[in-house]
């Protein structure tokens, strides 16, 4: 495979891949034929270019298969299918050609005319397959690749070969995690691997352990979902030698933990916990020779947890720290690292003020090395910063810290020398250093040169002083050190706890999920162990006895105990070597403490106890020449130990004139740090504070009265009555019989008094920094803490008992540790250190087989192969899967037995045992399978009995709309038939009519000229035919009417304005002589001013129109992410809180940088700028005039921020529909509607939506936002609007739905912005439409807010109502947001109607030429012979209207 061309992603796109096609027999003499393909390339395009490079026959039929293996099965590539996607799933070790190219391969076929596979030389394929078999045997080609298994039980062969063997095949592969179960092996690679960016975060998002490749990401979610859908605490125990990647692995934890809690807007924890970490590092690890960040510390990280699963505080928990690193370093190591970071990246000021050298120059830091290979200094000391502004350490905190460091660095170096060769008595060889430790240290110089050089002690009735020995001085300055460095330690543990606390965590009625993880101090073997490997590797002892209990112990007594059938596992059982060393009375521990006690105790005495109690114990050795150590066997192997300054370590207290020197200090912050009770040294500050305060306002009263005398007589009056007031509340306090108040005292009520009288008020709550000290909270981490008094335990004069021993309270710790982890569900991560030379990539095949030794692993991967991984209840496993079982099912063996049989589950993984179900991992997926499916079926079958009744619903309309058309079209026949009918009968009565007139007036005519003949002369005149006698009536009809063609004329439109009085008509000049004349010039000045006004009405009409056009825009939180778009690419501005390489450049990204996301890849955000190429999302000319199913992108640009077909559809409906009854509700004709998406997606400019009905449009614009390939409010941030609905209080959800909503680029914002302001003004005609808010919601949610594709169908049908009141919460919010800017338009009119009124009011009082009020406001305009009113422009209007209000 070759790639010709790689870039950004639209290269990628277009990237050509070499393919090998093999035509076997239908190409004879050619192996395989090299065919060009690019990612999108069909199976049908490479057969057409292999026919014509192989010059094949055209008439046959040919297909393309797939083979992974050699000789295994061919899966035959349907015409669509893209071979190259197929080929990039191959293993990398295939891609880059290090194996046979035969085991994956693509073959030429000839396809039947059946279709089946025409094999024209079966017989001679297998005869090749076989012989290529024995040559692999006889040595003559290369052995296959040996298939590594991500998961150990799926070993087909078990051992230690086997296992180190497939462990060395995925480490040289870079895949360093395994899976045994549920629990993850990590091998240390000595290298960052590009595996934890952002993308992988998401990719491991809510899936199961075991459908991905291995990664520690897997257990954090694993965990943190187990821990939402159970309700039970869970924790992660990480152990390991030392070097083995513990710290690192912590990290990765954490960060991710943080990362599915945040989702987009974060509380402010999350920030605090990524922090804190480079903090701890920088001050409580260090270079050895196995780690160069070694944690010289155990710690333990309790994150608490929501119900919803958002983060509410955390919790840390530190276990001995190693003081005796500061003062001594063994070879190749190093001391903490906060010192380097402060003598490199401090700046020349503070150089200065704390009195900086180089690190060669101080005696803590110059006994072996300086450097280690790769970091970077100043940088550090720069993250370290940042990351305690993060915590809340404020600039002078800091300072005080490392004026504090320094102050330890130049104490090293104070060096001593005798007097005189015959006394004992000591002086410093270099006294001008105790000026700087003073000035740092901010003591008084004599009082630290005797603290430094003399002893006070204490016998009846008297205090001596005696000066220390030589060797006694070296150890008090050097305990000095060593106390003030571990005070500081503790201190900042307790900020950093403090600023994790949460208001609820108080709260004894509060439920709390938290997930603990623990990073405690590997296993340790040295060339000179001492008090602190011991017990390093005790805590290591009490950690693998926790691992063997659950994996080991408590599994299979639970086997037995349920009467399944199991063969015991035999492991290593630490039980004895623990009770050896902790075991009352005769412990190791225990006689530590007893021979600490004893002053005349030495080390042989110690050694010589241990020997008389533990002779003959397997577990303890002694070595055989007089060497003053002993031998622990412990489950890692043996260690040595030497009993050196054992004593002296189990009871390494600050000395009592060490105190009093410290607490000497002007310096509060060091003051404060060495106190034992943090709430006592609180409320005496506050006590300090509140008196400094009272003498600062006494002397400004004094120097305030002799400037000015006159307000002397209100302080002399406040300060008795405020004294006064002290007193009372002092003896109500006595007198209390609670303890809270009676503790509280001067320290809450007096300071609340305080504020009271100097005027606090919540303004000023802004200027006071976070994570402000309380006497409540402060109290609720004391308790926590109450077994880790290490630092604190002081040797006072005047108490007669001795402080707790190191060991007691490192044991009390480990008991508390112990409680908290078996109240969890534990997930294990094991470290295995790849190599003892720190080299990149190197496997050591017998230091890693030693380590997976004595953990046990392979009895592990043997219990967890013949294990069952997953147990359930009866009741619990019918509640897991009632949708698989039959309703009502009684939860009992023979009902479960029934149910596996009827799924035909193998008998061999699973049992049913008296109360619980026990599973394998493989059944546990299956039936996970079929409930998934089982589920996917109901929902299906749920949609087809909607879908049938919206369609019965539907045909019975249709059908109830066919039969009233039918009932009016036979009732419109029926009326056309009858008026048919009637006019038939009347024409035909005409008609006979008309024959009867005109034979009877024939007849009368004859009648007459025979009546005349007969009566009259016998004149033969001719008789006048009828059709002359009709000529005749018909001229004089027509003498009698008028003429046709004189016309009525039209009259014309009167205006319905009443003219004006006929003596204001004229413009000769009038004189006012009566009350009716002035009546009439009022009127007249009335029509004059009338249009001015008229014009002011209207402008401030359109103002409201535009108003209320633009006032809907999505608001946002003032402090946002910046989403912004170039060349197409959609970017955001974020932080890395792990190392993360720069996709464009190929450099480091910092962990505490700002960077971007650039679509889908991690850059700076230097980089996002220099892209050259544009995003194929934006630009692709094939897909430009189609409009459904088509990426938003495409369809907007820089100039049209929403697409045309939503502003066309949207303003039709508004113009047409915003008063239809269910405009939304209701569904069009099926043939309109996919004639309109038709003549949409082709032509869209010469669409004419006035041919198709208005529910037909509304139908289609729902279809549009549903085939969105991404919904408006993006699969991304689905889970995000889901926890920001999770919130308590409304105002809550309201800011978490908005800082979402924010996260949007810039087309889907905007085009969401438009369909919200357009589903505002649908809901705002609710009383004539029909559609509230609701009703919006429940139709558009599905359509812009829909649940992703991988999610689970049950988790999906439960978050329907979350989705729909998201949306519902959107348009209400924004609806009450148009109707505040509506009411203040409406505001604007009744002041403009107000100063309109008013203007005609004092028009018509002011006299001809007189005064008027609004001179030089409103202009006048005269004219000779006419009086004319003053015209108003529009902004004098809105100043006359303004001062009217007020």
């Amino acid at each position: 495979m070759s790639v010709n061309d790689v870039g950004g992603r639209r290269r990628f796109e277009e990237s050509e891949y070499t393919l090998h096609i093999y035509p076997g027999s239908i190409a004879e003499g050619t192996i395989y034929c090299p065919i060009t393909a690019r990612k999108t390339s069909t199976a049908a395009e490479v057969i057409d270019s292999l026919i014509n490079k192989l010059q094949l026959e055209k008439t046959k039929c040919y297909v393309l298969a797939e083979v992974k293996e050699f000789g295994g099965e061919e899966w035959i590539l349907n015409p669509t299918d893209c071979p190259v996607q197929r080929m990039m799933l191959w293993p990398r070790m295939a891609l880059e050609n290090r194996i046979s190219g035969e085991d994956y391969r693509f073959l030429l076929r000839e396809k039947n005319l059946d279709g089946s596979i025409h094999y024209g030389s079966l017989q001679s394929w297998l005869r090749v397959t076989e012989e290529r078999r024995r040559m692999v045997e006889r040595g003559f080609l290369p052995q296959p690749q040996q298939k590594d298994y991500d998961d150990l039980c799926s070993l087909p062969d078990l051992n230690e070969k086997t296992l180190l063997e497939n462990l060395r095949n995925r480490f040289k592969q870079e895949k360093i995690y395994t899976y045994v179960g549920s629990i993850l092996i990590v091998i240390n690679p000595f290298k960052f691997l590009p595996i934890y960016n952002p993308k992988y975060v998401k990719m491991y998002d809510n899936h199961q352990l075991g459908k991905l490749e291995p990664h520690i990401y897997a257990v954090a979610d694993v965990a943190y979902h187990a821990m939402l859908q159970r309700k039970k605490n869970q924790c992660i125990v990480i152990s390991g030698e030392s070097g083995s990647g513990k710290t690192q692995s912590t990290n990765f934890l954490i960060h991710h933990l943080t990362a599915l809690s945040q989702k987009g807007f974060a509380s402010g924890v999350e920030q605090i916990i990524l922090g804190a970490g480079p903090v701890l590092e920088a001050f409580g690890n260090a270079k050895t020779a196995h780690n160069n960040n070694s944690s010289r510390f155990g710690k333990f990280i309790q994150v608490n947890y929501q119900e919803t699963g958002t983060v509410r505080g955390a919790y840390v928990e530190k276990y001995l720290l190693e003081k005796s690193r500061l003062v001594y370093q063994e070879h190749n190591e190093r001391n903490y690292h906060v010192f380097y970071y402060l003598l490199a990246g401090a700046s020349e000021e503070e150089r200065s003020a704390f009195h900086l050298k180089q690190p060669e120059e101080y005696h803590y830091l110059n006994q072996d090395c300086f450097s280690v290979e790769g970091e970077d200094l100043k940088h550090d000391f720069e993250r370290l910063q940042l990351a305690m502004e993060m915590v809340g350490f404020l600039p002078k905190t800091r300072r005080q810290i490392f004026s504090l460091l320094s102050a330890i660095l130049h104490l090293g170096n104070i060096r001593y020398k005798k007097k005189t060769y015959r006394d004992d008595s000591i002086d410093i060889c270099n006294p001008e250093i105790l000026p700087i430790v003073s000035d740092l240290l901010e003591v008084k110089e004599e009082m630290l040169f005797e603290a430094l050089v003399t002893r006070k002690t204490v016998t009846v009735g008297e205090k001596l002083i005696l000066p220390y020995k030589l060797a006694e001085a070296v150890t008090v300055r050097n305990s000095m050190a060593k106390s003030l460095y571990s005070a500081l330690f503790d201190w900042i543990v307790f900020r950093i706890n403090h600023a994790l606390l949460n208001s609820k965590d108080m709260e004894e009625s509060t439920k709390t999920l938290s997930i603990g993880v623990l990073d405690i101090f590997g296993f340790e073997d040295y060339e000179n162990n001492s008090f602190e490997q011991f017990c390093i590797n005790f805590a290591n002892e009490r950690l693998q006895h926790y691992f063997n209990q659950h994996i080991f112990k408590l599994e299979q007594e639970e086997y037995r105990a349920e009467g399944i059938s199991w063969h015991n596992i035999d492991y290593t059982d630490n039980s004895s070597c623990i009770n050896l060393i902790s075991k009352k009375p005769t412990g190791l521990l225990h006689l530590l403490d007893e021979e600490s006690n004893f002053p005349q105790a030495t080390n042989q005495t110690l050694l010589d106890k241990f020997k008389r109690q533990h002779e003959g114990n397997s577990y303890i050795e002694f070595p055989a020449v007089m060497e003053p150590a002993f031998i622990i066997r412990h489950y890692a192997g043996k260690v040595k130990y030497g009993v050196k300054d054992f004593r002296e370590k189990n009871t390494d207290h600050m000395r009592p004139d060490i105190v009093a020197l410290l607490r000497s200090s002007k310096n509060a912050f060091i003051c404060g740090m060495i106190g034992i009770d943090p709430v006592a040294v609180f409320r005496w500050a506050i006590l300090r504070a509140f008196f400094r305060a009272m003498v600062a306002l006494r002397e400004a009263g004094k120097r305030y009265v002799e400037k000015k005398t006159g307000t002397c007589v209100y302080v002399l009056i406040l300060a008795p009555a405020f004294q006064q007031q002290l007193r009372s509340d002092r003896c109500a306090s006595r007198r209390a019989k609670e303890p809270e108040r009676r503790n509280a005292g001067i320290g809450t009520i007096q300071v609340e008094r305080m504020f009271f009288l100097f005027g606090v008020n919540n303004k000023m709550d802004s200027l006071f920094p976070q994570h402000m000290l309380d006497v409540k909270s402060l109290k609720h981490l004391t308790n926590l803490t109450l077994h880790d008094r290490i630092t604190k335990s002081l040797l006072h004069l005047h108490k007669k008992k001795k402080p707790p021993s190191i060991s007691a309270q490192f044991q009390a710790s480990l008991n508390k540790l112990m409680e908290t982890l078996g109240q969890a569900e534990p997930y294990f991560v094991k470290c295995i250190r790849s190599n003892a030379e720190k080299l990149p990539l190197r496997f050591n095949d017998s230091l890693v087989l030693r380590q997976l030794r004595y953990t046990g692993m392979l009895e592990t991967v043997r219990i967890r192969q013949s294990g069952y991984g997953c147990k359930y209840s009866f009741q619990d496993f019918v509640n897991h899967f009632h949708v698989l079982l039959p309703q009502g099912i009684n939860p009992s063996k023979h009902n479960i037995h029934d149910f596996f049989r009827k799924i035909k589950l193998d008998p061999d993984n699973y049992q049913v045992g008296r109360t619980m179900v026990f599973v394998k991992e493989r059944e546990r997926q299956l039936l996970q399978d079929l409930l998934h499916q089982e589920v996917l079926r109901r929902i299906m079958l749920l949609q087809r009995w909607f879908r049938s009744m919206l369609c019965r619903r539907q045909f019975l309309q249709m059908q109830f709309a066919a039969h009233v058309i039918q009932s009016c079209w036979r009732e419109h026949t029926k009326r056309r038939h009858d008026a048919a009918t009637s006019i038939q009968a009347a024409w035909r009565g005409h008609h006979a009519k008309q024959l009867y007139t005109a034979c009877r007036s024939k007849v009368v005519c004859l009648q007459a000229a025979c009546r005349g003949y007969l009566l009259g002369p016998h004149h033969l005149t001719p008789p006048r035919s009828p059709e002359l006698a009709g000529i005749y009536r018909r001229e004089f009809k027509e003498n009698k009417e008028p003429s046709p063609k004189v016309k009525r004329k039209r009259s014309v439109k009167i205006s319905n304005v009443a003219l004006e009085p006929v003596q204001w008509q004229n413009d000769s000049l009038q004189i006012i002589t009566s009350a009716s004349d002035l009546k009439s010039m009022d009127e007249f000045l009335l029509k004059k001013v009338t249009p001015s006004l008229m014009l002011q009405l209207n402008l401030h009409r359109e103002l409201k129109d535009t108003l209320s056009m633009h006032l809907l825009l999505i608001t946002t939180q003032p402090l946002s992410l910046q989403v912004e778009e170039h060349n197409g690419h959609i970017f955001k501005a974020t932080q890395y809180s792990i190392p993360t390489y720069c996709e464009y450049c190929s450099s480091l990204i910092w962990i505490m940088d700002r960077a971007s996301v650039l679509c889908k890849y991690a850059c700076h955000k230097k980089c996002c700028l220099k892209t050259t190429t544009k995003c194929s999302k934006k630009y692709d000319p094939e897909l430009s005039s189609r409009q459904f199913g088509v990426e938003l992108s495409r369809l907007t640009s820089e100039e049209r921020a929403v697409p045309v077909l939503v502003e066309k559809l949207i303003n039709y409906i508004e113009m047409h529909g915003l008063y239809t009854e269910g405009i939304y509700r209701k569904s069009g004709s099926t043939n309109k509607i996919k004639e309109l998406r038709q003549g949409l997606d082709t032509d869209i400019d010469n669409v004419n939506l006035d041919d198709y009905n208005i529910h037909v449009i509304a139908s289609v614009f729902k279809q549009w936002l549903r085939d969105l390939p991404n919904p408006l409010m993006t699969f991304e941030l689905y889970e995000e609007f889901l926890r920001a609905m999770g919130l308590q209080e409304r105002r809550e959800t309201v800011r978490g739905v908005y800082s979402v909503i924010d996260q949007l680029s810039r087309t889907h914002l905007s085009t969401l912005e438009r369909l919200i302001f357009h589903l505002v003004r649908i809901a705002l005609q609710e009383e004539t439409n029909r559609m509230s808010a609701n009703a919006l919601a429940i139709v558009f949610a599905p359509c812009i807010l829909r649940c992703p594709d991988t999610t689970d169908p049950l988790q999906s049908v439960q978050d329907i109502s979350k989705t729909t009141t998201c949306v519902e919460l959107i348009v209400i919010e924004q609806m009450n947001k148009y109707k505040a800017r509506l009411k203040d338009i409406n505001s604007l009119e009744f002041a403009e109607n107000k100063a309109k009124s008013r203007l005609s009011l004092i028009r018509r009082s002011m006299p001809h030429g007189g005064f008027s009020p609004l001179q030089g406001v409103i202009p006048k305009h005269k004219k000779v012979g006419m009086v004319c009113g003053n015209v108003v422009t529009p902004a004098q209007m809105l100043l006359i209207s303004v001062s009217i209000l007020i």
